[in-house]
């Protein structure tokens, strides 16, 4: 069976001033998007589910789907805040989406397969498809069964600001754990550093594994989110900035006994706009894909 490709594509891109999942970067006005997909593509998924806000969807069907026609199926769900489970009502001051687990869970409905997750905004490699794509493709014969690819932080940064990574502890091949940073920075010694939950710096080794959001599930998976979520709104239904991440809901399973993660090795290295500042030197990487034949002159 081939797996799906879940595109989380819901984002406000706030930092980066703008929608940046429709920028396009490429020589050709590829975005970001338009590369994962060519390479999920060519490692063997076969159908691509985006989860988007409503209210971009006219400009997402008009400069995104419309060049995906005959390549490959495509689907569309929405993330609102307001798409809570029976029982719960947003607030009326809620403006902040509940994060990225709350997204995937939009997608219940329309995927039945083994599915990949990742971010619109982020450039992921080649590599980093096919491994996925050969762990999703072997048999699953029991629910939690679910894999990630680790990056390695040194390679996910960038020199323009923070950035949110989950940072992964590994036993056997394994994880074991993954707490979410959200301000991972270089300090001006080179170092890579982050405030801990004490407000004490602390120092991450460059080859730290971190969660880029490339995810490999089962559909079990979304009863796992659903039953986690309401824990969660439980707790912090009314805590305005409090987002229901995907290694939050990981982690729990985990600690729980009732999934196991296999660490996927890549030798990929990210990068994406995370910040404006971003843009001139993810334009040239592409271009320079370009260039030496790692992509076509036109993907689609």
């Amino acid at each position: 069976m081939q797996p799906t490709l879940f595109v989380l594509a819901a984002g406000m891109g706030s930092r980066y001033g703008g929608l940046k999942q429709l920028d396009s970067l490429g020589p050709n006005g590829e975005t970001i998007m338009d590369y994962s997909i060519y390479d999920a593509l060519q490692a063997g998924f076969g159908k691509v589910v985006f989860v988007i806000r409503k209210d971009f969807e006219k400009d997402f069907r008009e400069k995104i789907l419309s060049k995906y026609e005959g390549h490959v199926p495509v689907e569309v769900v929405f993330q609102a805040t307001d798409k809570l489970p029976e029982g719960y009502t947003c607030p009326a001051d809620r403006t902040k989406p509940w994060g990225t687990n709350h997204a995937l869970l939009m997608g219940k409905d329309v995927i039945k397969e083994p599915f990949a997750v990742i971010n619109a905004d982020d450039f992921y490699g080649r590599d980093a498809f096919r491994v996925i794509a050969e762990e999703l493709q072997k048999p699953h014969d029991h629910k939690g069964d679910y894999c990630m690819v680790g990056f390695r932080v040194g390679n996910t940064m960038t020199e323009n600001g923070s950035v949110a990574r989950g940072v992964c502890t590994t036993s056997d091949g394994k994880l074991t754990g993954v707490v979410e940073r959200t301000a991972i920075s270089y300090a001006p010694d080179g170092r890579i550093v982050f405030t801990d939950e004490n407000g004490v710096e602390q120092t991450l080794d460059p080859m730290t594994p971190v969660s880029m959001n490339l995810w490999g599930f089962t559909p079990d998976y979304f009863d796992y989110s659903e039953r986690e979520f309401r824990r969660f709104l439980d707790k912090d239904l009314n805590t305005p900035k409090a987002e229901f991440f995907i290694p939050l809901c990981i982690d729990t399973l985990i600690n729980n006994g009732e999934a196991t993660v296999k660490v996927l090795d890549t030798d990929s290295r990210w990068f994406g706009v995370t910040y404006a500042a971003d843009r001139p030197g993810v334009v040239a990487k592409f271009a320079e894909l370009h260039n030496n034949g790692t992509y076509p002159k036109k993907l689609f």
